[in-house]
């Protein structure tokens, strides 16, 4: 049937694909059908081979779920994509479901509205997490629907879809990573320890990539490769393709007492483990499928990994490297806004040559590897767009006046970089003035951030969004997450967010966890402004009323002064701006000459 069908597949647009889709549900008496943004491992960017929502719907944003109906379709996303969605989305008979706004429901409670009486949903149960199945069954409980999630009905009509990736794995040296992959084992069994765990499923790519000093290029810009683990209190098995390991690398991991095996093994090595035994699974990321698998004499330990928090805490030495490498990536991303500042309205720039730009001054830092995400360069009402991507299609000319917002990051050998910078092209409004130094306010009242250790970050969030509810304003993201050391630029379980639910523990904020501070403000059609440092987390004073913590800066780039209204600024601001562009003055001026310090020396002047 595949072959027969792949006449009618090539160049299919979004409407036939979708029934092409209903027709291979229709045979099998499904309902409602499930494409999800993950891969088998949760991720939140993924594979070529995995995109199949990106396939079918034409959304190309890194988050969202597609539910395919006989005669409807819906994607689910977040407020970062709303814009690029309802765009994207046009004339593909695809409604788009605004997460988190009001009156718009789950996708399961959707479907507990919508669905009758016995019908079936269908989805690849490799790429769904358990939690979310047990959310679809509590929200249908009363509709008796069941559940197919044993094929991937995508697979079925994508003729042309691209292979798994296996490139090649690469070593960390234990130079940069602090701890041998021995003493990171030995920290795991521990935790398991702790919970009476005596078996361990770990399907994170960046837990595992983590835990045996390893990295990958299986991802795009997130260097991790396509892998499972299981541990146990004695044996250490890694599930992955092997051609993508050398002979070197097999013999490391050997002599560490760690087995690899094939890549799909890993449900029969779940479902091998036998009843009495505790296994440690964090259904709100493990596969609905692994867990099924589980056998029932089995007891599941529905608990986060505890590698999701050691590898949050940066050994010494990485955070020695992390700074480093800000340093490096500091210098190319302010000569960067020298650049662009002295030479836009002289010559031709749009925001693809910008970017283009940033990134060759980047390559000229050693140890530079490559972007940590696609960069964003959004000119003036782009910027409004959240996660902006520019195409040849949009990709506007920048001109000498109005705000240009660049989010860019960049992996290096001593650490991963995440940045955003909201500079002014030449002459602003009031209101472009206004908003900006709005967000700066809330950026630097955060940045500046004291407090008590065992404090979260939903503790601190509002100080960001304060100077904007002051106004009746707000940011419909969180304004922080995670970073890790060379992987991926997002990364739990630390955040800054105001919102609290089941999905989002609260995690204090531990000293050596990286978060980023990235408040932010967006005009639709107008203009956008965000302001992102990256921040280690510190212990600082200890009194009677106990440790008290702070956020020392990594990233060092000026904010663009000509964007900035001092008036608005309260001289405890002014203050934070001044002294944290001292700090990168001093840092930086070393790696500067002529005219470029010349302006950097004004740029970081005090106002």
């Amino acid at each position: 049937m595949r072959m027969a069908m792949r006449g009618n597949e090539v160049g299919m647009n979004t409407v036939e694909k979708l029934q092409a889709l209903r027709e291979q549900m229709r045979r099998r008496k499904i309902a409602a059908y499930i494409v999800p943004t993950e891969d088998f491992h949760g991720s939140e960017y993924v594979g070529d081979y995995f995109k199949t929502r990106e396939y079918l719907s034409g959304f190309t944003g890194s988050a969202g779920t597609l539910l395919v109906m006989q005669d409807r379709a819906f994607l689910w996303t977040d407020g970062r994509y709303f814009l690029q969605a309802e765009a994207q989305l046009s004339g593909s008979g695809i409604e788009l479901m605004k997460s988190g706004e009001p009156d718009v429901p789950t996708l399961a409670a959707f479907l507990g509205k919508e669905l009758k009486q016995g019908d079936v949903v269908g989805f690849d149960g490799r790429t769904v997490t358990g939690a979310f199945v047990k959310e679809l069954k509590e929200k249908t409980a009363e509709k008796q629907v069941a559940f197919y999630g044993k094929r991937d009905l995508v697979d079925k009509i994508w003729e042309d879809r691209p292979p798994m990736s296996a490139e090649p794995v690469w070593e960390l040296a234990v130079s940069y990573a602090g701890l041998t992959r021995e003493e990171k084992l030995s920290k795991v069994r521990e935790k398991m320890e702790e919970e009476r765990a005596d078996a361990l499923l770990v399907t994170a790519l960046d837990e595992t990539a983590w835990l045996l000093n390893l990295r990958g290029d299986d991802v795009k810009h997130t260097p991790v490769f396509l892998a499972y683990m299981f541990i146990t209190k004695r044996r250490a098995i890694v599930c992955a393709q092997a051609q993508a390991f050398s002979e070197e690398i097999k013999g490391e991991l050997k002599k560490a007492g760690i087995t690899l095996l094939p890549y799909e093994s890993i449900e029969e090595l779940v479902a091998s483990l036998p009843a009495g035994q505790r296994l440690m699974a964090d259904e709100n990321k493990v596969s609905y499928r692994l867990l099924h698998v589980v056998s029932k004499g089995v007891e599941k330990i529905n608990k986060p990994s505890p590698i999701a928090l050691l590898k949050a805490v940066k050994t010494s030495r990485e955070i020695d490297h992390i700074r480093s490498a800000h340093v490096k990536d500091g210098v190319a991303v302010t000569r960067f806004i020298y650049w662009l500042k002295t030479h836009v309205g002289k010559e031709e720039i749009t925001e693809i040559g910008a970017a283009e730009k940033l990134e060759a001054f980047r390559c000229e830092a050693e140890g530079y590897l490559g972007p940590s995400f696609d960069p964003i360069v959004a000119y003036g009402p782009h910027g409004a767009i959240v996660h902006y991507s520019a195409t040849l299609e949009t990709d506007a000319v920048l001109q000498p006046k109005g705000l240009c917002l660049a989010d860019t990051g960049g992996h290096y050998s001593e650490g991963t970089t995440d940045i955003t910078r909201t500079i002014a092209l030449g002459e602003l409004t009031a209101r472009e003035k206004r908003v900006y130094t709005l967000v700066l306010k809330g950026h630097l009242r955060l940045g500046a951030a004291k407090f008590v250790e065992g404090a979260c970050g939903q503790n601190l969030d509002v100080l960001a969004r304060q100077p904007l509810w002051e106004e009746g304003l707000d940011y419909n993201h969180g304004t922080g997450h995670g970073v890790g050391y060379l992987l991926s630029v997002h990364e739990g379980p630390q955040n800054f967010r105001w919102r609290m639910n089941d999905n989002v523990p609260c995690v204090p904020l531990e000293e050596g966890m990286v978060i980023s501070n990235e408040p932010g403000l967006y005009l639709a059609g107008q203009f956008g402004v965000r302001h992102e440092n990256l921040v280690l987390v510190r212990k600082g004073e200890k009194t009677n009323y106990g440790q008290f913590m702070y956020l020392e800066p990594l990233t060092m780039v000026p904010f663009d002064k000509d964007a900035i209204d001092v008036s608005l600024l309260r001289p405890s601001e002014k203050k934070m701006l001044n002294d944290y562009h001292t700090k990168v003055y001093e840092t930086l001026a070393p790696h500067f000459t002529g005219e470029e310090l010349v302006w950097l020396g004004e740029a970081t002047a005090a106002v």
